[in-house]
């Protein structure tokens, strides 16, 4: 019962603060610089959960982390991938609408790529799952939070200056909280699969970062762009993969083993990630 309140709530005051970074010229953005939008968005939304689908076939895993791995896929980016950003030299301002828009796209496009995952890896072992009623819960703990943190910047700015700061160490701690509460959950069953779990998010981080950023040359952005499109290809909310996991199959006392992807990949992305920023924050 503890982890059924606590995961969503803290979803939800994750997603707030990640609003009250935004403002309406984040997605004017949008129309602003179409090709460049548009690249990215590809990337996400299409190119990920594709790519996401061939490791999984290709490392051979298992059901439930088959599905796990396609819900991270399917996750939008978060405050991270706007911080790796600005410390890679990319464009802040672009990959800030990134996140403005996909957090709110993903609400559609989550449920729909989950639900056939599930038919197509687990069959008649499916958890009984509505679409509608997963797509409701997606909005209610996504999109609005960003909504009304959205709408208490463009109305309070005076309380969102002074207390953005607070809300975002608060969010990174309850984030390292829903992080070790998966892993510790599921320890055994994360040993057990680590040697095959950990190469299949290494490769699928590897392979995006590769696509976003030739992809965005070849369709000439500029460099900031193209490290931009590289960075939100491969950065995901892992904070939302864990609590519709959770959502999906529910475990008494337990966190589910479909949030266990983004549990691992909550920490894999930065061992693999920072190493890349540093690369990219030298690079002339």
């Amino acid at each position: 019962m503890l982890i059924d309140v606590f995961l969503p709530l803290s979803l939800v005051f994750i997603m707030f603060t990640l609003g009250l970074g935004l403002t309406i010229e984040d997605f004017k953005n949008v129309i602003k610089e179409p090709k460049a939008f548009s690249i990215g968005l590809i990337n996400q939304m299409i190119v990920l959960p594709l790519f996401a689908f061939i490791i999984i076939i290709l490392f051979g895993l298992t059901n439930e982390l088959a599905v796990g791995m396609m819900i991270l896929a399917c996750c939008p980016g978060g405050v991270t991938s706007n911080v790796i950003t600005k410390l890679a030299k990319g464009d802040t301002a672009l990959s800030i609408s990134y996140t403005a828009v996909i957090s709110i796209a993903t609400v559609l496009t989550l449920p729909l790529v989950v639900g056939i995952s599930m038919q197509y890896f687990m069959a008649e072992n499916t958890p009984e799952i509505n679409i509608l009623t997963l797509g409701l819960t997606m909005f209610l703990i996504t999109a609005l939070p960003v909504g009304i943190g959205l709408l208490t910047h463009s109305k309070f700015r005076n309380f969102t200056h002074s207390f953005e700061p607070m809300a975002g160490k608060i969010s990174t701690i309850l984030f390292v909280v829903i992080l070790i509460g998966a892993l510790t959950s599921e320890w055994n069953t994360f040993i057990t699969n680590l040697s095959i779990l950990g190469p299949a998010i290494i490769t699928l981080i590897m392979v995006m970062i590769f696509i976003g950023y030739n992809s965005s040359r070849l369709f000439k952005l500029n460099k900031k762009q193209a490290i931009t499109v590289a960075i939100e290809s491969s950065i995901q909310n892992a904070t939302v993969g864990i609590t519709i996991g959770n959502l999906i199959l529910r475990q008494e006392s337990e966190i589910s083993i479909l949030s266990l992807p983004s549990a691992v990949y909550g920490i894999l992305m930065y061992c693999v990630c920072l190493p890349i920023v540093i690369w990219f924050s030298k690079q002339k």
